[in-house]
């Protein structure tokens, strides 16, 4: 990802990634972040395409992100016309009334009508949303995801909300009228809708804003981590193995869990958290590598 501020930042910043040899260039894009790329000045928008094109035939593609009320027929042409690939939505939320408070400045039909003429045009869709924003609730945020399933998005991200000093939400925050998710609440939430999105078939790319030093001094409260998406893995294991044990009456004592060699770090939990928590329910786990079983599956035995 790059944040360009000239077109020549576009073509140091992509020909540097190239010479680095540390990525494969033919599985990745070229990506525009970080702002509303289809809100800015027409010129200067193409500018930073056509250096971008400059370097096409190395990568996969270009994937920008943008507003659902900047996206029209005449933007997807251009956008078309200079081989951007994937387009990102900041939809944040499908209720119209957290939306409103939050004034984002679109509403939940303009979602679905940039969702539906991004796909006509052949573009890949990635939605964008927020969990935990002000008015918002599990419900509402459940909701959300419901909805995104219902547009087929190829990807999609998910951001809990965090408050930065400076913002609305701050001001809200300390006169008491917004209380934002914790962290641990939040990844309860995000471990609910994680498995809603990829047992449709969609892909999560991101769970849980990038770190930075700059944004990291400006959180005041809300839920940020830096391995957060760590943290909804640890979870949704957790989650698991309590089914399993559940659904096959499995006696408190020794118990094999068994799981995917990539998946194991996840099972055990940050500073082995899933295996005390097991403990203290009584359970004396270990935890056993199969090559046999895929990421997301595991099995649990009686020791």
């Amino acid at each position: 990802m790059i944040k360009p501020t000239t077109a020549e930042d576009v073509r140091v910043a992509v020909a540097t990634a190239l010479s680095s040899g540390g990525i494969d260039s033919s599985q990745s894009e070229i990506a525009f972040f970080g702002g509303s790329f289809t809100a800015v000045d027409r010129e200067y928008m193409i500018s930073l395409l056509q250096a971008a094109n400059e370097y096409i035939d190395e990568f996969k593609g270009i994937r920008i992100s943008t507003r659902p009320d900047c996206i029209d027929e005449e933007i997807l042409t251009v956008l078309k016309a200079y081989n951007v690939t994937s387009i990102e939505l900041g939809a944040q939320s499908m209720s119209d009334k957290v939306l409103e408070l939050n004034t984002r400045g679109h509403n939940s039909d303009c979602v679905r009508k940039a969702s539906s003429l991004i796909k006509s045009f052949g573009f890949s869709l990635g939605l964008q949303m927020m969990t935990g924003l002000y008015g918002s609730s599990e419900e509402l945020d459940l909701y959300t995801a419901d909805e995104f399933i219902k547009l087929c998005p190829q990807t999609v991200r998910i951001y809990p909300t965090v408050v930065l000093e400076g913002t609305k939400l701050a001001e809200y925050f300390l006169s008491g009228v917004y209380t934002p998710h914790t962290t641990d609440s939040a990844v309860k939430l995000c471990s609910k809708l994680i498995p809603m999105f990829e047992n449709s078939g969609i892909k999560v790319i991101r769970v849980g804003l990038h770190s930075s030093d700059t944004m990291e001094n400006s959180i005041i409260a809300g839920a940020y981590h830096p391995a957060f998406r760590e943290l909804c893995d640890n979870t949704m294991f957790f989650d698991r193995i309590i089914e399993s044990i559940n659904n096959n009456h499995i006696a408190r004592g020794e118990i094999v869990i068994k799981v995917s060699p990539k998946s194991v770090s996840k099972v055990i939990g940050q500073k082995k958290k899933n295996l005390i928590v097991l403990e203290e329910m009584g359970y004396k786990p270990s935890v056993v590598s199969d090559n046999s079983l895929s990421q997301r599956q595991i099995i649990v035995q009686e020791g």
